[in-house]
């Protein structure tokens, strides 16, 4: 893959997703640019038709570069349930409904599991991060990290599932976790890592 380096002093964050749109700005942070996010230029969400994590992830980056004119920076991720044939996958904030009510999302995913005859309670954080500029260049790529299904929910760290996810190796949850511990660990930081091999080189460590 061709190294795109970012040498821009803005950047939009294509989500609405407030959880994600924190983690992204540290990750940022060391950048010393302006941050801003889709919500910022009052964008409606790009429909999300694409059947893996790194198509998703171009549809959002692309769509909102192309509507704000700046580089756009966005993450498509979900978790995948081994004993729920890889579910809820891409598809894993729709499991949380309109209301993205992620408590039941992850009764639902406790009640599929539950159904299953000897289960392994294998998961996987998957995120795909795709960067997108103007003049139409773009990088894609993607972190995955392995661990157990949790039940019940513990920890009010994090967003989405991670309350009912403990990363293999590890006796927390990601939403029982320091916040900058599992900045440092997640599916986002390895996708991130390789991001910035790729297109940060200033912070590269």
């Amino acid at each position: 893959m061709k190294k795109n380096i970012f040498n821009d002093n803005k950047i939009v964050i294509a989500s609405h997703n407030k959880g994600k749109i924190k983690e992204i700005k540290v990750m940022l942070k060391p950048l010393k640019i302006e941050v801003l996010s889709a919500n910022d230029f009052n964008l409606e969400e790009p429909i999300e038709d694409g059947n893996t994590f790194e198509k998703n992830a171009l549809i959002k980056s692309s769509y909102v570069c192309k509507n704000t004119g700046f580089p756009s920076l966005s993450d498509d991720s979900g978790i995948c349930f081994c004993d729920l044939n890889n579910e809820p996958g891409v598809y894993s904030a729709r499991w949380a409904g309109q209301e993205k009510d992620f408590n039941f999302a992850m009764s639902k995913i406790n009640d599929s599991i539950k159904n299953v005859e000897t289960p392994s309670y294998n998961c996987f954080f998957v995120c795909a991060l795709s960067l997108s500029w103007p003049n139409g260049d773009n990088v894609t790529v993607t972190g995955k990290i392995d661990g157990k299904f949790s039940w019940p929910p513990k920890g009010n760290f994090g967003f989405g599932y991670d309350p009912i996810f403990k990363p293999l190796g590890y006796d927390d949850t990601f939403g029982e976790m320091d916040p900058e511990f599992k900045h440092s660990i997640s599916h986002r930081a390895l996708a991130f890592k390789k991001l910035k091999n790729l297109c940060f080189p200033s912070l590269e460590n």
